[in-house]
């Protein structure tokens, strides 16, 4: 079966490289033959995709530039011709070809004879969302010859120098350019043009399995992880040999769940939207969903109730305890949990993975889940690894009773969240909601026992189904009067104080920051949100501490911070940017410097280093 799978598998994927490598460069140097003091061009042509441009800023062509070196030539400075679209003062757009262009002049000196000029295009494709693929170039090697005399039959025109003069150069005045293909073989070089893309691809597929394992001990899931630890180890007590079993259905759980998210973000794609990761904490439903799901849980592991079927009986539930379905939606809670907030590794590859084609954004966010389930999978394989933990006994009781309080910590910070969104009158709307749910399930979990009738059983599985059914449609649907106005970055360029921060944080403005580094003072930005575990985790022990603060004060950097708790377009435009898709969002900019982009998770260590390359001002 997996011979058969093999090569329609194949196929699918090389046709997805073809799409991929639908861009292509050509350099050619005009003329090829040359006496000293004679002046000449060399060009590169990129052929960009129908889906894609190449956007500039004719100020400063960071990531979009032409260069060429030979010992005897004097290279100019490169020539932009015409954009195909401006956008603004700062931003020409091209597509679907574009020329650079490189005026030269072979020195007096230069030796006459045969030689090759080394010539390289950098460039940097972008889909109309606004993702952009990673920086890419393309090196060639131009053939050129140097000679004392020209033939009498010949004619040569000098390269024009100005811009104008190079936009549209008519055919009669120039000889036809010669195309040189590299040293290569032609067939080595176009395999190294289609290994490279397909290079880049791998890398962050690694990164996203590897960015799926670490989310196991982020803040956000590590609470849940002894949680699911522990179930693994009452399955390997009853019948070790259906531990694998049980470790693929949670992972097949969690795949589906990954694999879901992945068609929404292909879909917001698709309409020509920007998708940021952990943007679904922005709505109170979700958060409100959530936190439900996490509380039974809670009262669950507290005792409350145990899920059963009406009219069970005793050997019933006991080889039904701990089965398929519970392993499956174990993976599902996990993935609901693990996606509150991103960790190593994902940040810098999620903005990759937003530009891919969908297949390959979908392949993306399983190796994510794989990542992700894999500590389990390797408990599956090797069973024996459980010997390493005590036998069950009295302190698995005590241990899952202390999990059920961890995960009442959780409600309670997403209760947080929820007055963050909304408002308190909805908070105690939530509140009331929550009280109601554990009553229903207390009543459930006291009577759909096998010792009372079947009657019984049914009465209190679909009564208490109807409670929470009515306390949902009664508390839940949100009015106008609990939403706040939707939360925006400030325009200004005015220092106000954060709310959300300690004093000497202000709140992010893209004007104060422009007016900030247009004064040559360095800026650090922090953007988290009330939901993100991570940023929180920042915050406390890194961020937010007195001897990182005086660190900040010493070097004269002013501390801005953004809320992303709701929604606000202006900080995710920010952060899509900066090629990252959600929070955390730590950047520290420095007058002549690259901005620096910080890692999801923090330490003190790194923003030190980072703070090492700030010059004090005098």
């Amino acid at each position: 079966m997996r011979s058969r799978l093999q090569a329609p598998l194949l196929i699918v994927m090389l046709l997805i490289s073809l799409g991929l490598m639908a861009q292509s460069v050509s350099f050619k140097i005009s003329p090829d033959a040359l006496m000293p003091g004679d002046k000449g061009t060399i060009s590169a042509e990129l052929k960009i995709p129908s889906d894609r441009k190449q956007s500039v800023d004719p100020n400063d062509p960071e990531y979009f530039y032409i260069e060429a070196s030979h010992p005897d030539l004097n290279i100019g400075k490169m020539v932009l011709p015409k954009p195909t679209k401006v956008v603004s003062a700062t931003e020409w757009q091209y597509y679907p070809t574009v020329t650079l262009t490189l005026p030269f002049t072979v020195k007096a000196n230069a030796r006459p004879g045969k030689s090759t000029v080394q010539v390289l295009l950098s460039y940097n494709l972008c889909y109309e969302s606004g993702m952009c693929d990673p920086p890419e170039e393309a090196e060639g090697k131009l053939a050129i010859e140097i000679i004392n005399s020209r033939p009498i039959s010949e004619t040569m025109v000098a390269a024009p120098e100005q811009a104008g003069e190079l936009d549209a150069p008519e055919a009669s005045e120039t000889i036809e350019p010669v195309v040189v293909e590299e040293a290569e073989a032609p067939g080595d070089a176009a395999e190294a043009e289609k290994a490279r893309p397909w290079t880049e691809i791998l890398k962050y597929m690694i990164f996203a399995f590897l960015g799926g394992l670490i989310l196991n001990i982020t803040p956000c899931v590590l609470p849940i992880l002894p949680i699911r630890i522990m179930s693994i180890i009452n399955q390997a007590e009853k019948d070790r040999s259906k531990v694998f079993k049980h470790v693929m259905v949670y992972t097949l759980g969690v795949l589906i769940s990954f694999g879901i998210l992945a068609s929404v973000f292909i879909g917001i794609q698709a309409a020509g939207q920007t998708a940021g990761w952990g943007t679904q904490n922005q709505n109170p439903y979700f958060g409100v969903a959530l936190l439900a799901i996490v509380f039974v849980f809670a009262l669950s592991l507290l005792g409350v109730f145990e899920i059963t079927a009406p009219g069970m009986n005793a050997a019933t539930k006991a080889t039904t305890k701990g089965g398929y379905g519970g392993s499956f939606f174990g993976g599902i809670f996990a993935f609901l949990i693990a996606i509150s907030c991103t960790g190593p590794f994902l940040g810098a590859a999620l903005p990759f993975a937003m530009a891919l084609v969908p297949a390959l954004i979908m392949v993306f966010f399983l190796m994510i889940g794989l990542g992700f389930a894999f500590p389990f999978i390797l408990i599956g394989i090797f069973p024996k690894a459980l010997k390493i933990i005590p036998k069950p006994g009295d302190w698995m009781v005590l241990f899952k009773e202390l999990m059920g309080f961890v995960l009442l910590w959780l409600v309670y910070t997403m209760l947080k969240t929820t007055l963050a969104l909304t408002g308190g009158l909805y908070l105690l709307s939530v509140i009331w909601f929550l009280m109601i749910l554990g009553f229903a399930v207390w009543l459930y979990g006291k009577f759909v026992r096998f010792e009372y009738s079947r009657l019984t059983q049914w009465i209190f599985t679909i009564l208490p189904l109807i409670m929470i059914i009515l306390a949902a449609w009664h508390y839940l649907p949100i009015q106008e009067k609990h939403l706040a106005v939707e939360s925006v970055a400030p325009v200004g360029d005015e220092m106000l104080q954060s709310p959300h921060a300690p004093e000497g944080w202000y709140v992010f403005s893209p004007q104060l920051v422009e007016r900030l580094r247009a004064e040559g003072k360095s800026v650090f930005i922090d953007f988290g949100a009330e939901w993100c575990k991570n940023c929180k985790t920042n915050e406390r022990t890194v961020l937010f501490t007195e001897d990182i603060m005086q660190d900040f004060a010493a070097k004269g950097v002013v501390l801005l911070k953004g809320d992303f708790t709701k929604k606000d377009p202006v900080i995710l435009d920010w952060i899509t940017a900066h090629e990252r898709l959600g929070v955390p969002f730590n950047a520290l900019y420095i007058p002549g410097e690259e901005p620096i982009i910080f890692p999801e998770l923090l330490s003190k260590g790194m923003i030190r280093d980072a703070l090492s390359k700030v010059r004090i001002r005098s």
